[in-house]
């Protein structure tokens, strides 16, 4: 693969005229022949490629015969990656701008019958019922206005693995949460390893779409009660998960507003 810092192949040539077209990029991707989309990606390094390094040995090698969900998958760079390994890839996206990169460059790959790209929002899974041996969750958990939902959503739909990303507040500590909070002593959630979610009302890095950054203590909990155990940190701010059926029991609280997603009525609930 060539150097990140490397200039484009043939910048006058009509290949080149066409990543200029369809530009801007976010995913610098390594097109046949030696052309890039972003070399010199503003984030550093040869982005995504960075974060598949540390997170490709955690995928298995043979995907031959799995389903993959890639949410939020912008130019596709994981889309091809994990279809490369043999895997049918959904991937979805709400940027039409991203979808009409993906799309093109799933033909410059030759890829374009193994990845199919949809305009959705991950909400809209709550109308289907697609299930998926790999979720790809990665940079969109916290841009959403309604993250758990779609978590449960994801979650609901993940047969094998998910691999979740989240921008997240500093520090790892984990305070050891007891079964029952009294509500006339509620001190332990001021403990750094309460799990909690930090709202920004405003912008972070200039983004207002920028809604959440949970600690860690609070994306483990959070992956907990909606069906997953976390099997690995395969790098910064990633948790590579597994359905488990003992956390089961903690959708329970939740079942009724779930279910309302989908149109199904339950009783009437109580509120504090």
């Amino acid at each position: 693969m060539n150097d990140a810092n490397a200039v484009n192949a043939d910048p006058e040539g009509p290949l080149q005229q066409q990543i200029d077209a369809l530009g801007p990029w976010f995913h610098n991707l390594h097109l046949p022949g030696g052309a890039q989309t972003l070399p010199r990606h503003f984030l550093g390094g040869d982005f995504p490629n960075f974060k598949w390094q540390e997170m490709s040995p955690f995928v298995p090698e043979d995907l031959s015969g799995w389903r993959v969900l890639d949410v939020g998958c912008n130019a596709g760079f994981y889309s091809f990656e994990l279809a490369r390994r043999g895997a049918r890839v959904v991937g979805i996206d709400v940027d039409e701008h991203y979808l009409a990169q993906a799309r093109w460059a799933a033909r410059q790959f030759g890829l374009h019958e193994q990845v199919e790209f949809r305009h959705m929002q991950v909400y809209d899974l709550a109308r289907c019922d697609e299930c998926f041996d790999l979720v790809w969750f990665m940079g969109v958990f916290y841009h959403l206005r309604y993250p758990l939902l779609a978590l449960d959503l994801l979650s609901a739909r993940t047969r094998r693995f998910m691999m979740f990303q989240t921008l997240t507040m500093p520090g790892d500590s984990v305070y050891a949460t007891p079964p029952d909070c009294s509500i006339d002593d509620r001190t332990p959630l001021l403990e750094s390893g309460w799990p909690r979610m930090a709202f920004i009302e405003h912008r972070l890095a200039g983004d207002p779409t920028n809604w959440w950054a949970p600690n860690h203590a609070g994306v483990e909990a959070m992956l907990r009660t909606s069906g997953l155990r976390v099997e690995a940190r395969p790098g910064h701010e990633i948790y590579l998960c597994v359905p488990d059926a003992k956390a089961h029991g903690a959708r329970d609280v939740y079942e009724p507003q779930f279910k309302s997603v989908f149109g199904v009525r339950a009783g009437p609930q109580s509120g504090g």
